[in-house]
């Protein structure tokens, strides 16, 4: 940067650049949410809108799927209601290719969606959750989808399906798929409250909450419900996120599902095929008065830079996200406070919620949309309004975060709801997407230049090909990194599985922890590039 440009920049003449920058329009999206709101004031109708990022034609580029919500009883759209898939073009342009996939359209109201490749194929599949069931479909190879439900027994019939993971919870090499179920609903049982005469929706207690779904992959193309007897079942309430992640370190993926007005799982892998909560011995599940709070969106990764896991859970306001770091032991260290986290989300309803490295200094930051479901919220408390600006929160190592002033777009309000995160351009610098309800879609791209970072996707062969359930740990100089490729994380939502290290000085080398239990290690590898790295035989 010249002298001149510093000084005009000092004296307040030069904004300066964005972080992130809208390019929703000129990347050519035009697809439009719809939640068929209506005066019925269904709670369904707020918590709709999924996204994955994919690359589901295998061409190094990464796309984009969009989930809509649907009609209600009285809630009617004057043009058809469609899912949205669009291919990436690159230079940053999209095209609509949702007619000729099989995408379209679903038979039941859409929530969100968990891409993977669940028969090792090579070919990204796509489940979509919604409510009264869900839908699996199988990637052709051809640009084209398949309804695979029916064959592969998943369709989570009469289920309020949220938020899903793939991961392979048997390390059999499969994927396994978890839905997360939020309540008891039904369009013939409408709840009925009212604020100042008008409706609203009713408070989520007034709906009875489910146990959530984990189907076990056969290898055949078909999966078997193992709900009942890996425990999942026993464990009823209003799930809406969930991330899977090794956080104790033994080599098996374990489970973090955030419930709305229910106590929150930590659910450890037992490797016997069962799960058993210790929400409570981590002291995730309730907050320091004993109340479950509204969790909605939640993402693991290594805040404090210590190697272990920590969980970042997006709540209702006034209830603040929750940030918990894992000293590798328990009970987990609550930092809402000190992290400065509940000082920046205290008047937000917060859903989907990332841990990336957005200026690649090899920290994790936290990227959270949010928004509000009472329309008029404001008239009853003026510290909160109904739409609301995404938080862009940078880390400064050590889990204290700085509110970043990343653009125009974070001076906006919306609804958001499910985000999810990826390298579009394939720059290094992560970017991001959400829905926002009866808005377009928001689409984010990173424009913070760096070279110091070195990108990584794995293929598993004894693994799942994703590599779902792999940890990372890259030495960069006097720096650790560790990373793992997680199952879910978000709210309704899927991403990029590549693996992007900041703040890299070379020379530097990566251990790769395989979901097999195989260790391989990495050198020579350049940074300013992805780096695709294929699982061992030995």
């Amino acid at each position: 940067m010249t002298r001149l440009a510093i000084a005009l920049l000092l004296a307040g003449q030069v904004a300066a650049p964005p972080v992130f920058r809208d390019i929703t329009a000129a990347a050519g999206i035009v697809w439009r949410h719809f939640n068929g709101l209506s005066p019925d004031r269904y709670l369904l109708e707020s918590t709709t809108g999924g996204v994955a990022v994919l690359d589901f034609d295998n061409d190094g580029l990464m796309d984009l799927f969009f989930v809509n919500g649907g009609e209600t009883p009285r809630g009617k759209s004057k043009t058809a209601v469609r899912h949205a898939l669009y291919r990436n073009l690159g230079g940053n342009k999209f095209a609509d290719v949702t007619p000729r996939s099989g995408l379209g359209a679903t038979k039941f109201y859409g929530m969100g969606a968990a891409s993977g490749d669940y028969d090792n194929d090579g070919h990204t599949d796509l489940y979509i959750t919604g409510y009264p069931s869900g839908a699996l479909f199988h990637n052709n190879g051809d640009g084209t989808f398949r309804d695979a439900t029916a064959e592969a027994r998943t369709a989570n019939e009469g289920e309020w399906g949220a938020s899903a993971a793939w991961f392979d919870y048997n390390n059999d090499g499969l994927l396994d798929l978890f839905i997360a179920n939020y309540a008891r609903f039904s369009y013939s049982d409408a709840k009925r409250c009212e604020f100042e005469g008008k409706p609203v929706y009713c408070a989520q207690t007034a709906y009875a909450g489910r146990p959530s779904r984990l189907y076990r992959n056969n290898g055949n193309g078909a999966f078997e419900d193992v709900s009942a007897i890996s425990g999942i079942a026993s464990q009823p309430g209003r799930a809406l996120g969930v991330v899977a992640v090794d956080f104790n370190n033994d080599g098996r993926q374990d489970l973090f599902v955030a419930r709305d007005a229910s106590p929150n799982l930590l659910l450890r892998n037992k490797g016997d095929g069962t799960f058993e909560d210790l929400g409570l011995e981590a002291e995730v599940a309730y907050n320091a008065d004993g109340v479950a709070r509204a969790g909605m969106g939640v993402d693991a990764g290594d805040i404090d830079g210590d190697g272990n896991a920590d969980f970042a859970v997006t709540n209702f306001d006034t209830e603040y996200h929750a940030l918990y770091l894992n000293p590798g032991r328990l009970p987990f260290r609550e930092a809402t406070v000190s992290s400065r986290l509940a000082e920046f989300t205290q008047p937000y309803v917060g859903w989907g919620v990332r841990m990336i490295d957005y200026d690649r200094d090899g920290d994790l930051d936290l990227f959270i949309v949010n928004g509000h479901l009472h329309e008029m919220i404001a008239q009853s408390n003026r510290t909160v309004s109904y739409r609301e600006p995404p938080l862009l929160l940078a880390n400064d190592g050590k889990g204290r975060f700085t509110k970043a002033g990343a653009g125009p777009a974070f001076d906006q309000r919306y609804l958001g709801r499910g985000m999810a995160t990826g390298d579009f351009d394939n720059d290094g610098a992560v970017d991001a997407v959400f829905v926002s309800l009866n808005d377009p879609p928001v689409l984010l791209r990173n424009e913070v230049r760096a070279s110091n970072w070195l990108g990584v996707r794995l293929v598993g062969t004894r693994s799942n090909r994703d590599a779902t359930g792999a940890r990372l740990t890259l030495r960069s100089g006097a720096r650790t990194l560790t990373r793992w490729i997680t199952g879910g994380g978000s709210f309704l939502a899927s991403h990029d599985r590549r693996v992007v290290f900041g703040g890299v000085t070379l020379p530097a080398s990566l251990e790769i922890r395989w979901p097999s239990g195989l260790r391989q290690t990495v050198t020579a590898l350049a940074t300013g590039s992805y780096h695709e790295i294929t699982e061992t035989k030995e």
